[in-house]
């Protein structure tokens, strides 16, 4: 068996949930909230929905309660058994979940909006995936780690990630959008996310309080080469 199925295979046995027991549901209605902005920002109005690697579907069930939303339909896709079970404790008549692969063959069903929030970085053919992502939703936002950066590279800090949370590949803010570019997306707009610091609450330590003063000070200045230098952040991207 290669790596890659190994990796995928976390996310069915129910590994993956062994070592991620809230599937990351405490920071869903902070991303919800950036993808509300963006949408909002860009005028978009979709009346479907649909998010592929949903987990435990909370983003959609955030997104479902705002008042810009309350006649959009939302489906989420995973293809973990155990993320679905998850999510169908909060599907109702505007939510549906499905254990399916949504980019396979047989499945036709396309969108006005697709999202991807923090999962090409765990397909192993990332490449592959995002071409079909493109065919199933006029936009897509994406939402993606920034894993490499000055101070993860001299700590090889971001391996880490490979067998706790399945981070196959590692990207900085400009290799993402070129790597959205490259398999056919047009970029219309993006925005960084700092997770480092407006989760902070939710995930607190002292390291991380320690970090979190030279990463703001710097932020000041200039976003993008804080994220560059110190990391913490993701980049949130909007294509067609």
């Amino acid at each position: 068996m290669t790596g890659g199925l190994k990796m995928t295979s976390i996310y069915t046995s129910g590994r993956y949930l062994e070592m991620n027991r809230t599937w990351h549901t405490e920071d869903s209605p902070w991303k919800a909230e950036q993808i509300r902005r963006l949408i909002q920002r860009n005028g978009l109005r979709p009346k479907c929905v649909g998010e592929i690697g949903c987990g435990a579907g909370v983003i959609l069930d955030e997104l479902s309660k705002q008042a810009c939303f309350q006649d959009v339909l939302f489906d989420g896709y995973d293809i973990s058994p155990q993320a679905i079970e998850l999510a169908q404790r909060i599907s109702s008549e505007r939510i549906h979940f499905f254990c399916e692969d949504l980019l396979a063959e047989t499945n036709v069903k396309r969108f006005d909006l697709l999202l991807a929030i923090d999962v090409f970085e765990h397909v192993p053919d990332y490449l592959g995936f995002l071409k079909k992502c493109r065919e199933k939703a006029q936009y897509k936002i994406y939402h993606v780690p920034l894993d490499i950066h000055v101070s993860s590279v001299l700590r090889n800090a971001f391996i880490k990630g490979r067998y706790t949370i399945g981070h196959l590949h590692y990207f900085t803010a400009d290799s993402a959008l070129a790597t959205l570019k490259d398999s056919g997306h047009e970029i219309l707009d993006y925005a960084y996310t700092n997770a480092a610091m407006e989760l902070f609450t939710k995930h607190p330590s002292i390291k991380k309080a320690v970090a979190n003063v030279p990463r703001w000070l710097f932020s000041q200045l200039s976003v993008r080469f804080t994220a560059r230098l110190f990391g913490g952040y993701s980049l949130l991207v909007l294509a067609e």
